[in-house]
């Protein structure tokens, strides 16, 4: 009984912020619901009706998660006059010809745009005049419509403002902890520039702090093209594969000790990345991962993660239809835990030495699950992506820690860093030269621009009854039902 309430209020309330991401429901009708919910939920557990009771309790759960998106939809505001003031609430965003600020002023958050006369930081009060205007989706290279309205309202943006006339009030205005961490993160990231050139610094940057904004069109597009881009974002999948790496370092040590440096790893990989919202997911997702993958506990690892990712949606509602970094995270993180171990079977072909065989398993369970997404969601399809990450991902961990030695040292004193720049650019031409050499094929990457979503739908219901079917019938079958039947992994 107690499993069927815990996945009637994950899966209802996830139904429910799904419906609301795309559909006007009445407010009032949903409250009258959801108070009619609870009182027909306690009339069938007190006359023991458990299966009415665990749908009550699944309307019950639908309904907040309407009610919890209706609360976190923000209308955009009529703001008058052109002159305004705010405060930079997210570390600039730096591009090739200009930088963004996320500012938060009283009514709003409104992104600013402007050029790179002036430095800005996290915490600046701001003053700006001109007109704004709202977001507008656009089309994409591969013929797909962004919804970029949603892209920035998940994060609180409604407004624009570019170019405008910009004058620093005063400094220091935001929260004291993020401050730090992010003037940490910017003094590694110099110690690393000066040890590393450019382009393996950029690519260094976007490994170990995810800054990938500077990146040349050219790289962004090879890294694309050969489905290696996940390895400059913020995604439990190659945390995760960093965090086995670092486990596996020490694994001549007691087992919990090997786990406690595989989440330290994460943990020192979220602190330098300045407590991003996108790291501190990805580290979740991949200590969740770590966890199941180190000890066996797929069941426990599996609702744990559910529980994550309907922990993340009620904090964010807007992350689970519109934002393309916890999709693929979560999705990806499913194939980790639960698809890998199936299909290891076939890869004992594969050296273990360097964790060769697990990066193997693991590369190719992610990218089968997130491929309909990527073609869906994304409209593009790499022929080279399983080849180029195999051939990248076996150098990524030790590239990153060389990377982190590189920015630590150089922080200290830059002679220090020398040596250990040296032998991570080796390392990092070797990976851009993969990347660059897949992505000349001919054919490497085509567009699919109208990839239907009823097949990616349909994809992912197959995907869940190989994984999940037999739990799934013994779930509904029983009337009263098994307490380790749920998420576990099928032999």
């Amino acid at each position: 009984m107690k499993d069927r309430i815990f996945f009637a209020v994950c899966f209802g309330f996830g139904l429910g912020v799904l419906l609301r991401s795309f559909f006007e429901i009445n407010f009032y009708f949903t409250l009258f619901i959801l108070v009619l919910s609870v009182i027909i939920s306690l009339f069938c557990y007190f006359t023991k009706l458990k299966w009415a009771a665990v749908a009550a309790v699944f309307v019950i759960a639908v309904s907040i998660g309407i009610l919890r998106f209706h609360a976190a939809d923000k209308k955009v505001p009529e703001v008058a006059g052109e002159s305004f003031v705010g405060i930079i609430v997210a570390e600039p965003d730096i591009r090739e010809t200009n930088q963004k600020l996320t500012v938060k002023t009283e009514s709003t958050k409104i992104l600013v745009t402007t050029g790179f006369d002036t430095e800005y930081r996290y915490g600046d009060e701001i003053k700006f005049t001109g007109p704004l205007k709202r977001p507008e989706n656009f089309i994409t290279d591969t013929g797909k419509e962004f919804d970029y309205v949603n892209y920035l309202r998940k994060d609180g943006v409604l407004l624009l403002a570019n170019y405008q006339e910009i004058k620093i009030l005063s400094r220091g205005k935001g929260n004291p902890i993020r401050e730090v961490l992010f003037a940490v993160k910017g003094k590694l990231l110099s110690a690393m520039n000066l040890a590393i050139a450019p382009p393996e610094s950029l690519l260094m940057g976007g490994l170990i702090l995810g800054e990938r904004s500077a990146f040349p069109e050219e790289m962004r597009q090879n890294l694309v093209s050969t489905g290696t881009i996940h390895i400059v974002a913020l995604s439990g999948y190659n945390v995760t594969i960093v965090a086995e790496w670092f486990m596996k370092l020490f694994s001549f040590l007691p087992k919990n000790f090997g786990i406690g440096t595989g989440i330290f790893a994460i943990l020192l990989f979220v602190l330098m990345t300045g407590g991003a919202s996108t790291a501190v997911r990805a580290g979740i997702m991949a200590s969740l991962a770590l966890f199941a993958r180190a000890t066996g506990r797929i069941t426990n690892a599996g609702r744990a993660l559910l529980l994550a990712g309907v922990v993340m949606i009620l904090w964010n509602p807007y992350v689970l239809v519109f934002d393309v970094s916890f999709q693929l995270s979560f999705i990806a993180t499913v194939a980790v835990i639960f698809f890998a171990p199936r299909i290891e079977r076939y890869f004992m072909w594969v050296t273990d030495k360097f964790k060769l065989r697990d990066i193997v398993c693991v590369t190719v369970a992610a990218y089968i699950f997130v491929l309909p997404f990527i073609l869906h969601k994304m409209g593009n399809l790499s022929l080279v992506a399983l080849p180029a990450n195999i051939l990248i991902l076996a150098f990524i961990p030790a590239t990153m820690g060389l990377g982190f030695f590189t920015a630590f040292l150089g922080a200290i004193w830059f002679p220090l860093s020398v040596l250990f720049g040296f032998i991570s650019t080796i390392f990092l031409k070797y990976e851009l030269w993969v990347i660059d050499f897949f992505a000349k094929l001919p054919f490497a990457s085509f567009a699919i621009p109208n990839f239907p979503l009823v097949v990616t739908l349909a994809i992912y219901a197959w995907f869940a009854y190989k994984l999940f079917g037999r739990d799934i019938k013994k779930f509904f079958a029983s009337p009263a039902a098994p307490e380790s039947s749920s998420l576990s992994l099928p032999n």
